[in-house]
């Protein structure tokens, strides 16, 4: 019998993006910080129809801004989300969900991220106790992986970026 092998510890690298910066912050705080933004669904659907939502008036600057500069990021995964609050009852569109989808991509200022294999992957080890619901857990590892702060009013996002080191959450309340 061979001796008993220990198992070596496996530690993530942390995204140098990250690295020592704060995981949440607040646009009401940060009004003039520059960073690339992932829209969180219900962000990028109060920004397509002009409503504020509960959105702060710094976190509509920042999202100008960020529009301006190329850095306004929409993950895929807000168009299969879109798609179900629809087919749920939960949402209401002017026109039929892929049509008005269609418009939506091409939102002045908004690139479209796809969703890639490395998305999915990592939405699965996201770090400490995640979100319970797979489309914010994908957008979390959405936002890591492209070094973008997820801009949200969702308590949950929020909370879970508070407790845990290196989620990048903007809180656009």
């Amino acid at each position: 019998m061979s001796p008993a092998r220990k198992t070596a510890a496996r530690v993530k690298e942390p995204s140098p993006l990250y690295v020592g910066r704060p995981a949440l912050w607040r646009a009401v705080e940060f009004p003039l910080r520059d960073s690339p933004l992932l829209l969180d669904t219900h962000v990028w659907l109060w920004t397509l129809d002009g409503t504020v939502g509960a959105l702060a008036k710094p976190a509509i600057r920042l999202i100008e801004r960020a529009a301006g500069a190329g850095r306004l990021f929409v993950s895929d995964i807000s168009f299969w989300e879109v798609a179900m609050l629809v087919s749920k009852g939960r949402l209401e569109l002017a026109a039929d969900p892929s049509r008005w989808l269609q418009r939506a991509a091409l939102a002045p200022g908004i690139q479209l991220l796809p969703l890639t294999r490395d998305v999915l992957i990592e939405s699965t080890r996201l770090a400490g106790t995640a979100h319970g619901d797979p489309a914010d857990r994908m957008l979390i590892a959405h936002a890591q992986l492209v070094g973008a702060s997820l801009m949200t009013c969702d308590k949950g996002i929020v909370a879970y970026a508070a407790r845990t080191p290196g989620v990048p959450v903007c809180d656009a309340r």
